[in-house]
Parts: structure tokens; C-alpha cells; sequence
């Protein structure tokens, strides 16, 4: 859209710039979470077992999701480019990772497979929060969850030093 051009000729720099979108998309994600939360609470009887546990997870996956839609913007060329990797990859990634069901219940062959997938890590430590099982060790979650956090934080520092898709 452009805005880039009007923030490069502002004296900020490029941590102010992400903290400054990545903070409101985060921002954003977290009250969309807590709203739907506080709304299952009028359809179900809802415990959270390890409410601690519950809200690491909620904030690196707010915060690690935002960082990924940064990236993707930037990398974005228009609104269709944009609909892309939500639509083709995160989707897809989303239905296999054990959102509507556990990884135990699938031969062992595809448990193997699907523990490639990083959605799998963030369902596993949300259902271990709420109900105190998982599919996968906590910690791994929040390694995995943490680690996908610094990726993309490389990425995005990667992306400002080189300019890549900044400067024209």
C-alpha cells in the first residue's frame, strides 16, 4: 500500500517500525482470543487447568502469528499474493494439526508426519492447558512455538538489513 515509503522518511527505526505493527497485530489477535474465550464460557463449562501455561501460549502465538503476517506482507505484491499462504499453506496446516482431533488416533506412520507440522505444537500445548493432556511434551510446544517466534524475527531482521522488498 505504500506505507512504507512514509515511514522510512520518519527518524524511527526498524525496531519502532515492527513493534509498532507487529504490537498491533498482537494486540489485535489477543482480544479476538480472550472475546472468543470469554464467549465459550457461555456455551460450556470451561476449565483451564494450567491458566499460567494458557496465556504463554496465547501470547508467543499471538505474537509469532503477527510476525508471520509481517513477513508475508512485506513479501505480499498485492491483495491476491496476500490471500496466499493463509489461504494454501496455514489453512491446510491448521486442519492437519490436530485441531479437530489428536495425532494418538492416526497410524504411526502419519503421527510421524504430522509432527513436522508446527501447528501441531501450538494445538498440543493449548489441549494440555485447558484439559492437561498433550500430544507432545509441553516444553517441546513452547520450544517449537519460541523457535518459529525467532525465525521469524530473523527473517524480519534479515529483511531490514538487506532491504529486500523495502527499498525500491
Amino acid at each position: 500500500m505504500g506505507t512504507t515509503y512514509e515511514l522510512w522518511s520518519a527518524p524511527i527505526s526498524f525496531l519502532e517500525i515492527v513493534a509498532g505493527f507487529v504490537g498491533a497485530a498482537a494486540t489485535k489477535s489477543l482480544f479476538i482470543g480472550l472475546v472468543i474465550l470469554g464467549t465459550a464460557t457461555f456455551f460450556v463449562d470451561l476449565s483451564i487447568q494450567h491458566p499460567l501455561a494458557m496465556i504463554a501460549f496465547l501470547l508467543l502465538t499471538c505474537l509469532s502469528f503477527s510476525l508471520f503476517g509481517f513477513i508475508i506482507g512485506i513479501w505480499a505484491k498485492n491483495f491476491e499474493q496476500l490471500q496466499l499462504i493463509p489461504l494454501l499453506v496455514v489453512t491446510p496446516l491448521v486442519f492437519l494439526g490436530g485441531s479437530f482431533y489428536s495425532i494418538s488416533m492416526l497410524p504411526p506412520v502419519w503421527q510421524t508426519i504430522s509432527l513436522f507440522n508446527p501447528v501441531v505444537y501450538l494445538v498440543s500445548g493449548f489441549r494440555w492447558s485447558f484439559f492437561g493432556t498433550a500430544d507432545v511434551s509441553v516444553g517441546l510446544s513452547l520450544l517449537a512455538i519460541a523457535g518459529f517466534t525467532a525465525l521469524c524475527l530473523g527473517v524480519i531482521w534479515w529483511i531490514f538489513r538487506t532491504g529486500w522488498r523495502i527499498r525500491a
